[in-house]
């Protein structure tokens, strides 16, 4: 190798280094005026978040804090931001107090769900680790995600320049929070109303509820929007955008039908455009060395007259099924493990999976139920994707359902009568 070519690929090297440090991000925060760790920035009631910091509570925030205490806490939910680059980052908390008992639920971003209820009594203090998505409408490869009005408000924490905790449960309380990017494989996610990161109370989805069903190699990034098919999407550049990041050892899970068995036109149907477009965002992810699995829609909320669910859906279900066989990847039957979820329950029983009125949008706990199935489907099938699964869950059978009373996920404080888009 000559000198001048040696130079190029040494000062090459040195950029790119350089663009990857400059992007790395390591932030420690702690909570209230006990001095612990003098790297970290302390924080008190009257940090709230301003672009010139890039950091502090959510202006709506309520919080307290014991003079001299090392924690802060609330009797309410509040919210916490840190400006970063798009990227995926382990949040390491430090839950509790010496001064009070606490119990905390954690959500990010819009209402996904990180870690269930964390009882810490007082005196006592428990860290957990977890990894969140932080996206950006741009696209790397030129232009940007088309945003529907509805995400560029109720849903904006989705885009934005940052990264957001929230602390709920019946007394949320937080010592420490410790921020850092990381490069860990990422699980993306497309799809429609029923998957996306709904942005209030009562609606939920599956998306935003897998995430806690993930250990802390993997993070899980949510690019599914309401109202959207396979058509759309593609027209609003949402496959282009997770091209551009996707990455081998990545996966893409897909999740569409609902709206996509809507567009009429000649030569539009399940087993003709429909099975075409998914075999095509499939050989576009793998293309990219990344993992895809299939999955089918989950049905709606229509029974016969002996309490059996029927299909809603037409071909659609085994139309994913075909494209999986033909593509030569893994495939969930969530229409099938719906079905045994929503007859378990009955067809009187079976509101408390939905909004109430609603038969195609789900409430927490039915979001909650379906995140169960799908992860049960890929323990089952020993998916390579399992090995990311957090350690020790529970067999899950949708004919064997968890009990709505013991449900204890908390309301967030964004609320909504604006009915997700599609139906």
């Amino acid at each position: 190798m000559c000198y001048k070519t040696l130079l190029t690929v040494l000062l090459t090297s040195l950029l790119v280094s350089s663009a990857a440090n400059a992007q790395a991000v390591k932030r420690k925060f702690e909570f209230g005026s006990a001095k612990r760790t003098s790297t970290a920035i302390k924080l008190d009631a009257e940090s709230k978040y301003s672009k010139q910091s890039g950091f502090g509570f959510e202006p709506e925030s309520e919080i307290t804090f014991r003079l001299g205490a090392e924690s802060c806490s609330n009797d309410k939910p509040f919210q916490f931001s840190v400006a970063v680059p798009e990227g995926n980052y382990r949040v390491t908390l430090t839950m509790g107090s010496k001064f009070a008992a606490g119990s905390t639920v954690v959500k990010a971003e819009v209402r996904r769900l990180m870690l269930e209820t964390i009882d810490t009594p007082k005196g006592k203090f428990v860290t957990k680790s977890f990894l969140v998505n932080v996206r950006t409408p741009q696209i790397s490869t030129g232009g940007e995600v088309k945003l529907k009005d509805r995400e560029k408000g109720s849903e904006r924490w989705a885009w934005d320049e940052k990264l957001t905790l929230e602390f709920n449960g019946s007394h949320p309380t937080i010592s420490a929070i410790e921020i850092e990017s990381v490069s860990v494989p990422t699980v993306f996610l497309l799809g429609d109303s029923t998957v996306c990161d709904q942005p209030g109370e009562p609606y939920a989805s599956w998306g935003q509820m897998i995430t806690r069903f993930f250990g802390d190699k993997a993070a899980v990034a949510n690019h599914a929007e309401s109202g959207e098919s396979l058509k759309s999407s593609l027209g609003a550049k949402r496959l282009e955008k997770v091209l551009s990041l996707i990455k081998p050892g990545d996966f893409l899970l897909i999740q569409y039908g609902h709206n996509d068995e809507k567009e009429k036109g000649e030569g539009i149907g399940a087993l003709t455009t429909y099975k075409a477009s998914l075999k095509q965002f499939t050989e576009a992810a793998k293309a990219k060395g990344a993992s895809v699995i299939l999955i089918n829609p989950m049905h709606r909320r229509t029974f016969d007259t002996a309490d059996k669910i029927t299909n809603s859906h037409g071909d659609y279900p085994e139309a994913v099924r075909q494209a999986a066989k033909e593509e030569n990847v893994p495939f969930v039957d969530l229409t099938a493990m719906s079905k045994d979820l929503y007859e378990s329950f009955g067809k009187d029983g079976s509101g408390v999976l939905f909004k109430d009125g609603d038969g195609t949008h789900h409430s927490k706990f039915g979001a909650y139920e379906l995140a169960k199935c799908i992860v049960q489907s890929i323990r089952d099938q020993k998916l390579a994707l399992a090995k990311f699964l957090a350690k020790g869950l529970p067999k899950f059978d949708p004919k064997k359902p968890d009990d709505p009373k013991t449900f204890a996920i908390p309301a967030s404080p964004a609320v909504t009568d604006q009915k997700p888009l599609g139906n």
